[in-house]
Order: structure tokens, then sequence, then C-alpha cells
């Protein structure tokens, strides 16, 4: 299979790979994310992803960047494109539990709430107004944005918003057998609320039932000048369906091969009633000889902190597939 299956035709001049780091406490719920090693422990995974990225090594503790099955964190995958490509990459605190321990614009949000108990982001509309602003930043100093984002928990929200769009979607998760039930649970006590309160205003949406990243994702696409590509799975086609609904341009999505291919979601399909173009790369990661990175071929992981999206952006830039791959085998194995 190619490298990369549909791209949007770019040679970036100036490219910057940006990703949004939020909470929501729908992960501290058991059994509903495995983007952390205990529940609590994922409101700690967007500051430590982040340290990843951006020093190359996990500083605020002593852990290394793998699950408990010794599957490289996707971090990992964007790190590795960041040493190879020479890119600085840059963070927007969108909410988080944890104070983040690496430079970052603040748009001073809050996590989001539970949405089964109340609005889950009350300052969606403010949220969805300051990534406007910092869309029009951006978009003055890049030709290219690659816009990831790291949200424990997030495939649920993003479930909830795309079902609340009248999307009949079905989502992917970092486990490789995805808690289906406990989302789906999520969504039927979050759905009366919907119905009670007779919420279908786009930004209302976020604001009963999504995640700060969702809002602030959406801003910033409302107004970036150049090309932008929104990296990630599930997660970025509920901002391209807020988009889609807000009727403003929806951008490019990039992804991995493994979130198209999961059999409990059904990303190919929303996208296609979403209307958004889609990049799947295809890393090969069981071709590598790493035992870890085969797991992603099996359904662990898949997709996260702009993963996808930061291989997409080394091809673009004219990186071979080769090289890629390997850079990011001799990051992985530094860390084993």
């Amino acid at each position: 299979m190619a490298f990369v299956t549909g791209s949007p035709d770019i040679k970036p001049v100036n490219p910057l790979f940006c990703s949004i780091l939020a909470n929501t406490m729908l992960s501290v719920v058991p059994g509903i994310s495995g983007a952390g090693p205990t529940p609590e422990k994922t409101l700690l995974t967007p500051v430590l992803d982040s340290e990843l990225i951006a020093y190359g090594s996990i500083t605020s503790m002593p852990v290394r960047p793998n699950t408990p099955t010794g599957c490289p964190t996707p971090a990992s995958i964007t790190r590795a494109v960041m040493e190879l490509t020479g890119l600085t990459p840059l963070f927007i605190n969108g909410g988080l539990v944890h104070t983040p321990t690496v430079p970052c614009l603040d748009a001073y949000g809050s996590p989001g709430d539970d949405p089964r108990f109340g609005d889950a982001v009350p300052a969606a509309t403010e949220l969805f107004q300051k990534g406007r602003s910092i869309g029009q930043f951006l978009g003055s100093i890049s030709d290219l944005l690659v816009l990831g984002e790291c949200v424990p928990g997030g495939t649920t929200t993003s479930l909830c918003v795309l079902r609340a769009l009248g999307y009949d979607a079905l989502v992917s998760s970092s486990y490789i057998n995805n808690p289906v039930q406990m989302k789906e649970e999520v969504w039927r006590i979050t759905e009366g609320r919907i119905r009670g309160e007779n919420i279908s205003a786009p930004l209302d949406i976020v604001r009963c039932c999504g995640d700060p990243m969702i809002a602030i994702a959406a801003g910033i696409s409302a107004t970036y000048t150049g090309t932008l590509i929104l990296a990630g799975g599930t997660q970025m086609l509920s901002v391209a369906a807020i988009l889609r609904s807000l009727d403003l341009p929806v951008p490019w999505v990039a992804t991995t091969c493994y979130v198209r291919d999961d059999p409990s979601a059904n990303f190919a399909e929303i996208a296609g009633m979403v209307g958004v173009s889609v990049s799947y790369v295809d890393p090969d990661f069981g071709e590598l000889g790493h035992s870890g990175l085969a797991r992603y071929c099996i359904g662990e992981v898949k997709e996260g902190m702009g993963a996808g999206g930061a291989m997409l952006l080394a091809w673009l830039m004219g990186y071979s597939p080769d090289e890629i791959r390997k850079r990011i085998l001799r990051t992985v194995r530094a860390y084993t």
C-alpha cells in the first residue's frame, strides 16, 4: 500500500506543527480511555506527551513513553518527525488539569466536564473566538499548519458531538478492544440532555458535550489563511463536522490507516458524510522489526498527538517514506 493515500497539493515554505492540549473529565471514568496507565493519570498525558515532543524525553517524572504492552506512544512518532525535519513544535494550552511544562500559547480554557452531568465546555463560544485569534496569528507565520491534539477521552466527546450533529458515528479507541458500550452509555445520557434542552446550534453542541480542543480547533480553522491539515482521527472529524454546520470551509484531515481500518469505527464513512478530504498514512509498522510498533497493526493506540499528520508533513516536505520510517524506528528504539 502507498505510504500516503490522498494529499493536498502543496510544497510548504514555512510549515508549522502545532498541537492543542486539553483534558475532558470523561477520561477518568475507569475503562473509557487507554491514554494513560490509570484513569487519573490520563489527565497527565497531554503534559507528558508535549514534553516528549518538545524535549525528546519526559522530563517531569521517570516514565517511559510506552504503553504497558511496549507499544510506543504516538508522541514518540511525532517527536521522530520533529527530529527529522528540524521543525520546532508549538503547543496550545486549551484547558488542562495540570500546568503544562513546555512553553504554550494559552487559550485560558478549563478542562472539559463530564457531559452526562452538565455542560462540558461552558465557554465554548469564547474558546472558539480565541481560536479565531490564534488562527490569524498562525496564518501570519506559516503557509501550512498541521494541527494535532492530545485529549484523552476525546473520542467519546467526539462521538457525542457527531451524534448530536446527526451523524451515525462509531468512534475509534486507543484500546485494542474498543469500550463501545461505555461510550454508548455516555451518549445515551447526554442525548437526553440535548433533546430535553432542544440544543441544535453547533457551538451549543460543543458547549453541551464537547471538549475545549474542538472549540479552539474550529476557531483556528475559521481564520487560518494557509493550507490547514487537521491531524487526527475521529476527534478531528468532529471539528470538521462543526465547521460544516457553521457553513465554514472544511480543511483536510490526516490520520493513520490504523484509524481507517478499525472495524469498531466508521471513520471513512463519516468523513464522506461530512464531506472532508482525508489523507491516510500507512507507515507499515509491521515490517520494521519492532514488536511495539507492530502493535499498531493489531489496533493498539492507532493515532494520537498528530502522529499521522506529522508523518504526512514530513512527506510533503520531501522526505521519503524510508527516511521517515527509519527515523521513527531509531527514535522509539532509544526509549526501549
